[in-house]
């Protein structure tokens, strides 16, 4: 006898081909998932069109169980008792081949790649047995070893399925932990950059307190000792011996706040922003270089970057002037604008247009100062004689 006209062996091509789509469709979008359910439901009423007695509850559970694969990720196991009920309704009542068993796939690979392989085990064993119970009731012109035969073919469509959930259960379980591998190594590097440059900077504050702490201590003491045998003697003591000694107090107070921001870089150095700038001028002043400062604009708080960097300028330019200028005076500008700050130094020393200075250590730390907040600096001889240093640091206003 030959097997019914849905049944047939041959029908595992079109099965195959519904497995690896649903495997294709494993990493899908809700969107994929939508259009794949309405792909089925289209497919499923057309063979339930052309299925003799089909009535209108069959076609309803057919629709039912097709297009609930479209929330099959969201909630699988209610799909799949939801898929599993409609499909084995409408197959007891019309005994229409394997084409219901389709959704029913389906499902199955959802369930068991979600990790939940005992439902997805219970309905395909209750779809199974229910189809073949019905077909062995209503059997006509078929042997019961045909309608087995073809029931074991289903099984191991259905065996399938749950394979290939299960393969990609795992794939993913990988591809998880591989990320989480690969965050986890990144946090890791992270961890010893900023571990080493803890070290760095510990290094450096040794170095600078073992190769500058102790020199300029001398120095300071050194002009203590002058300073007390001039008044002992009883004469004055030059300015430039009280600048020396002022000096090297404020550099001792410096370097020991540079060494605790280096230990610690979470904050700046206390004593160096504008709010010292005065004391910063009146040393300029006391080692005999004539300096004004001109402030203009509505004084405000800045970002402690900016305020330290600006201080920082100022200090350096001050020191140039001093030191390459020859006899000459500073002037100093502050300018607060709506979002930035203008910074600029000028000096009426022997620099010119024509021989322009080779820039140092000073000039390069200034517009590394500058260049890391956004700004800009303008460091060049003046035409009317001298040199200027100009800086604009970009402010964030705020409310």
């Amino acid at each position: 006898m030959r097997l019914d006209r849905g049944m047939r062996p041959q029908a595992a091509g079109p099965a195959a081909r519904v497995l690896t789509a649903v495997r294709a469709a494993g990493k899908g979008s809700p969107a994929a998932d939508a259009a794949l359910a309405v792909l089925i439901a289209v497919l499923q009423e057309a063979g339930a069109l052309t299925t003799p007695g089909a009535g209108l509850p069959d076609h309803l559970a057919v629709l039912a169980g097709s297009l609930a694969l479209a929330v099959r990720r969201r909630a699988p196991v209610a799909v799949l008792l939801t898929v599993t009920a409609c499909m084995l309704f409408y197959t007891m009542r019309n005994t229409p081949g394997p084409a219901p068993s389709f959704p029913v796939l389906i499902a199955i690979y959802t369930v068991v790649r979600a990790g939940r392989p005992l439902p997805a085990a219970v309905a395909g064993t209750v779809f199974l047995g229910g189809a073949l119970a019905s077909r062995l009731a209503t059997a006509s012109g078929q042997s019961a070893q045909e309608i087995v035969q073809s029931t074991i073919l289903l099984l191991g469509w259905f065996l399938a399925a749950g394979v290939m959930g299960t393969v990609g259960r795992h794939q993913q379980a990988y591809l998880r932990q591989a990320e989480e591998r690969a965050a986890e190594a990144e946090r890791t590097r992270e961890e010893a950059a900023l571990r080493r440059a803890g070290e760095e900077r510990l290094r450096i504050a040794r170095e600078l307190h073992d190769s500058l702490t102790h020199s300029i201590s001398i120095i300071k003491v050194q002009a203590g000792v002058a300073v007390h045998l001039a008044r002992k003697r009883g004469e004055e003591a030059p300015d430039a011996l009280l600048a020396i000694q002022e000096a090297a107090g404020d550099a001792m107070r410096e370097l020991r706040a540079t060494l605790e921001v280096l230990r610690e870089p979470s904050g700046q150095s206390p004593g160096s922003g504008l709010a010292h700038l005065g004391d910063l001028v009146d040393r300029a002043r006391a080692a005999g270089l004539p300096t004004t400062v001109t402030v203009v604009g509505e004084r405000r708080a800045l970002p402690s970057a900016v305020d330290h960097s600006a201080y920082r300028i100022v200090q350096e330019a001050l020191t140039n002037v001093a030191r390459h200028a020859g006899r000459a005076s500073a002037a100093v500008h502050i300018g607060y604008r709506p979002g930035e700050l203008v910074v600029q130094v000028d000096d009426d020393g022997h620099a010119s247009t024509d021989a322009p200075p080779t820039p140092g250590n000073g000039l390069t730390g200034m517009r590394e100062r500058v260049t890391a907040l956004g700004g800009l600096l303008h460091a060049e001889p003046r035409p009317e004689g001298g040199f200027t240093v100009r800086a604009r640091l970009p402010v964030e206003e705020t409310s």
